[in-house]
């Protein structure tokens, strides 16, 4: 049971050694790369040797019992210990999305429902912000297209963690579970006779690519500048600041003016296309990819709804996995963590019963 931990220890004393070595250092990319897999290696040795250990203790107990009876008791023990232990170790040794140790990019869209709707994308986004926020990650405006009451049309994030953070805690890794089309229910600002109207937005998470991660050619870019606009159409600003780049193979195209400057324009639409490049890449290379992503929405058709926002009753309603609460308003001050784990539960259940299938 568990042998293929042994070579999974072998490799965690290879990667603290290569870690050790100074040189390694100077190249940032490779150091990066070793520090994640330690890190993703550290929880399942410590597991396994708390497996070993308690595997080793268990039959000490034993032995101890056949000549006094009295020991029983620590038997009883061993084995509740082991249990544990091999429960933390299987569901740390499922597959993992190869996606999971990196940061995102947050893409979030008004939907059906005009005004109301891009109102609620900003609430979204304040969400995610206070969302990062609490867990000490840092999350950027990277381009934002506000609508005439404040919200947002149009909105993209990036959130990254500080450090190397463990398995499973990583941004992608709790907020891949966001992606989908979120439903609100309230008495719009808009509305003068009180009624309760359903709108939608949509929320599209993508892992950040870093440059090793997606080589773009320049020839293959098509890029465009215009002038900046916001609410109404009035002027952010009196230069052609604003860009549009058009990746020619895929079609796929990126805009940003959130930035005063063309070339900050220009940086934020490259990251982003990275990062949908990306995530094309990994859907095309990964068809058996896991239902949470695969349910990403790229429309706004708020029938496709993964979550339902309902003020009226401060309640908050996820479709996928049942859940529900009535701490709405917690929620959406970055409260997230319940709803996310439900999902993070769910999905640790489904592989556990592929793997046991």
């Amino acid at each position: 049971m568990f042998e293929s931990c042994v070579e999974l220890v072998n490799e965690y004393a290879d990667v603290e050694s290569q870690l050790a070595d100074p040189a390694v250092h100077s190249d940032q990319a490779r150091a990066r790369k070793l520090g994640r897999r330690f890190a993703e290696l550290g929880p399942i040795v410590a597991s396994y040797r708390e497996w070993l250990a308690a595997t080793d203790d268990l039959a000490a107990a034993r032995e101890l019992a056949e000549a006094d009876p009295a020991f029983a008791d620590e038997v009883t023990e061993q084995e509740a210990r082991i249990e544990v232990a091999a429960e933390r170790l299987t569901t740390l040794l499922l597959p993992r999305d190869p996606m999971d140790d990196k940061d995102v990019i947050l893409e979030i869209k008004a939907g059906e429902g005009g005004e109301e709707s891009a109102l609620f994308a900003g609430d979204l986004s304040r969400m995610y912000m206070r969302y990062a926020e609490r867990r000490g990650w840092n999350a950027q405006v990277i381009d934002a297209v506000e609508s005439d009451l404040g919200g947002y049309k149009d909105i993209s994030i990036a959130v990254k963690a500080k450090g190397v953070p463990e398995p499973g805690t990583a941004p992608f890794a709790l907020l891949k579970f966001e992606g989908g089309v979120h439903r609100v229910q309230r008495v719009p600002v808009t509305e003068s006779q009180g009624r309760i109207h359903t709108s939608a937005a949509g929320v599209l998470v993508l892992p950040e690519a870093e440059e090793v991660d997606v080589v773009i050619d320049p020839n293959d870019l098509r890029i465009d500048v215009y002038r900046s606009s916001g609410p109404g159409g009035q002027s952010v600003n009196t230069t052609d600041s604003a860009v549009r780049i058009t990746h020619v193979p895929t079609g796929v195209v990126v805009s940003c003016q959130n930035e005063k400057s063309q070339l900050q324009n220009k940086e934020s639409a490259l990251r982003i296309l990275r990062a949908r490049l990306l995530a094309i890449a990994e859907e095309e290379a990964a068809k058996e990819a896991s239902d949470a992503r695969r349910s990403q929405v790229r429309t706004v058709d708020r029938s496709e709804r993964i979550r339902t926002y309902n003020f009226p009753e401060n309640r908050i309603s996820d479709h996928r996995v049942g859940f529900k609460a009535y701490n709405l308003d917690q929620v959406l001050d970055g409260d997230l963590d319940d709803v996310i784990q439900a999902c993070v539960a769910a999905d640790q259940e489904s592989r556990l019963s592929e793997s046991a299938g």
